[in-house]
């Protein structure tokens, strides 16, 4: 895949910006392997590089900075479900880092199993993002029947899940338009 023209000169002035030495080859090159992800969200990856980085830039610092819709290992690990009772809606990668490190929380062994899932998830969502695979959000629904409709609206209104699937999964509860969310969340 070609990158475009303005991802070609966003990378030139990131690695100006970041004292990093680019042949024109090296830059085709970096530019072509970022070019697989959604353009926009190279830009604002390249625009945090800009901010953050310290040192030389590399594919690997655009890459981690990718903003698409999964969340940073610290979130992840807060969203994670404690119990059976509460409602989740969580990404592939977090259940999939949720299963390495629920047996370490079944022993007691809280610090470990944070440390194991937050490694597993940094895995899991490189993997994910170099396979170029979107962010894909599921609900896993705990036993409390009054928890659910938090967290279903609440996946709603951060469009991690559609208003008809929230629907499939509340039956008994009207769900509001996003429209109709969005004007409430502001009049607040």
């Amino acid at each position: 895949m070609n990158a475009s023209p303005f991802l070609l000169k966003a990378l030139a002035v990131t690695a100006e910006l970041t004292n990093t030495q680019l042949s024109t080859e090296a830059a085709r090159v970096m530019a072509d392997d970022l070019a697989r992800y959604p353009e926009m969200q190279v830009l604002g990856a390249l625009q945090k590089c800009r901010r953050e980085l310290k040192g030389k830039l590399t594919v690997a610092d655009v890459v981690t900075r990718l903003d698409d819709g999964r969340p940073g290992p610290e979130e992840a690990w807060a969203m994670l479900p404690f119990d059976e009772a509460q409602t989740v809606v969580w990404t592939d990668e977090i259940s999939k880092a949720w299963g390495v490190a629920l047996p370490l929380l079944e022993e007691g062994e809280r610090v470990p199993a944070r440390m194991a899932f937050l490694e597993s998830y940094r895995k899991a969502v490189q993997e994910a993002r170099d396979r170029g695979e979107p962010a894909n959000w599921s609900v896993s629904l705990g036993h409390n029947p009054e928890g659910r409709e938090c967290a279903v609206l609440e996946a709603v209104r951060l469009g991690r899940i559609s208003q008809q699937h929230a629907e499939n999964l509340l039956p008994h509860k009207p769900i509001p338009a996003l429209e109709s969310m969005a004007t409430a969340v502001l009049k607040r």
